[in-house]
C-alpha cells in the first residue's frame, strides 16, 4: 500500500489561498523552497485539484527557464515535469505529458492509486484533499504555517463525518516564522 500525504501552505488563521486566490503570502525563503523541494523528490505520484493544477501547470513546466530561476527553482522545475501527476476535476478538458485526467469519484480513485503498489503520493488542493480526507486516505499531513493573517479565502481543511486522531511526528521553523507541523493518521 501506498503513503498518501497532504502538504500544504496555510495561513495562521486556516486558508490555503486568500481572497480572490491571493496566494501573494506564501512566497518561501529559499530554505523552506528546499526542503519543498526535498519533499517533492521523495514523491513518485502527485495528485491535484483542478485550482492547484491550474497554479503549477502556469509555472513549472517551463519554471526552469525564467529569467533569474534560482538553482532549486531549475531543479524544482525538472522534478515537477517528470513526476507522474492526476488532475482529478469536471471542467478541465485536456492535460499533458506524463498527466493523467479524472473527472469521477475522487476518493475512489485515489484509494485505488493507494492500494496498489509503488512510492508516497501527494495530494494537493484544498478540496481534493478534503476528499481524501472523508475517504480516511490520508497518512500524512505536512502542514507548514505561514505568520499571516488574511481574513478569508480557501480554508485548508473543509467539513469532516468525524473527528481524526494524529500524532505529531515533527515540527520545524523556517526563516521569517514560518513552522512546519507533521502529523501522522492514528490507525
Amino acid at each position: 500500500m501506498r503513503k498518501l500525504i497532504f502538504g500544504t501552505n496555510v495561513t495562521l488563521d486556516g486558508y490555503v489561498a486568500a481572497p480572490g486566490d491571493d496566494l501573494g503570502w506564501s512566497a518561501p525563503s529559499d530554505e523552506l523552497f528546499a526542503w519543498w523541494l526535498d519533499q517533492e523528490r521523495a514523491i513518485s505520484l502527485s495528485l491535484y485539484g483542478r485550482k492547484l493544477w491550474e497554479t503549477m501547470s502556469a509555472h513549472w513546466p517551463t519554471g526552469d527557464q525564467q529569467p533569474g530561476a534560482t538553482p532549486a527553482q531549475i531543479e524544482f522545475a525538472r522534478n515537477w515535469r517528470d513526476t507522474p501527476k492526476v488532475v482529478f476535476s469536471s471542467t478541465v478538458e485536456e492535460v499533458d505529458g506524463n498527466t493523467r485526467l479524472v473527472s469521477g469519484d475522487a476518493a475512489a480513485e485515489i484509494a485505488r492509486l493507494r492500494a496498489g503498489d509503488g512510492g508516497p503520493m501527494r495530494v494537493g488542493g484544498a478540496s481534493l484533499a478534503g476528499a481524501a480526507m472523508r475517504g480516511g486516505l490520508v497518512d500524512e499531513y505536512a502542514i507548514v504555517t505561514h505568520p499571516v493573517l488574511v481574513g478569508g479565502g480557501t480554508p485548508v481543511f473543509g467539513a469532516l463525518d468525524s473527528w481524526m486522531n494524529l500524532d505529531l511526528v515533527e515540527t520545524r521553523t523556517f526563516p521569517g516564522g514560518v513552522v512546519l507541523t507533521r502529523y501522522q493518521t492514528r490507525r
